[in-house]
């Protein structure tokens, strides 16, 4: 699947949890690391059910998020692990995949941030009407999305 393709499908998936998308000119979105908060993908280690993160920063308490691949697209719509992380930068982070069976290697998630917006340390990623309603927003600099495509070693 092109990079070019993955990005247009992620803006898409991921326009609802944008907080002005309307004012947004989605054209522009972009994905990756920005220069207050980052996730390295380089080296990611999996035991288990678990994915080590080399290093995370944040600049606002914040949820590393996995959303799982279907059908080779992402599935912005529902998570499989979502770990809390204080303001700051964080080495070694892990997150637990919850899915059946196991992960196996190659497996592609989207790692992603999302702002706890009410400091509650509860990720608030509820379904309402058959759809979900995410009140902790994706972390954005400018129109960068904190997001990569990364597979389970």
């Amino acid at each position: 699947m092109s990079m070019i393709r993955i990005t247009l499908t992620l803006v898409v998936l991921f326009a609802a949890s944008i907080a002005s998308a309307e004012e947004m000119d989605r054209s522009q979105i972009t994905r990756g690391n920005g220069e207050k908060n980052w996730i390295l993908t380089e080296d990611l280690k999996r035991s288990g059910r678990t994915l080590t993160f080399k290093e995370v920063r944040v600049d606002t308490g914040s949820w590393l998020v996995l959303h799982p691949f279907e059908d080779g697209k992402p599935k912005g719509d529902i998570y499989v692990g979502a770990t809390y992380l204080a303001a700051g930068t964080h080495q070694q982070v892990t997150i637990d995949v919850a899915t059946a069976p196991e992960p196996a290697p190659g497996t592609p998630f989207i790692a992603m941030l999302h702002a706890d917006v009410d400091d509650d340390q509860t990720f608030d990623f509820v379904f309402v009407d058959g759809g979900p309603h995410v009140e902790d927003k994706a972390v954005f600099e400018g129109t960068r999305m904190i997001a990569h495509v990364v597979e389970a070693p």
